[in-house]
């Protein structure tokens, strides 16, 4: 994979160091991180078409509306 292939600020390196933090985690401590994710203030967790999803992050990153 080139560096052409990742966001903006994101390499090899740092997507093998995510993939390594979550991969050592057990079971618990994922839900854990789950159910605080759905207990941020100002931000929305749902579930959406997969089909949807290249349309959303679309929006997401031109910060647009529906």
């Amino acid at each position: 994979m080139s560096n052409n292939d990742f966001p903006p600020g994101w390499n090899q390196d740092r997507v093998e160091k995510l993939l390594a933090h979550y991969e050592q985690m057990d079971d618990d401590v994922m839900v854990a991180e789950d159910e605080a994710a759905s207990e941020l203030s100002g931000q929305t967790l749902m579930v959406v078409p997969t089909q949807f999803v290249s349309a959303i992050r679309e929006l997401i990153a031109r910060g647009t509306s529906l």
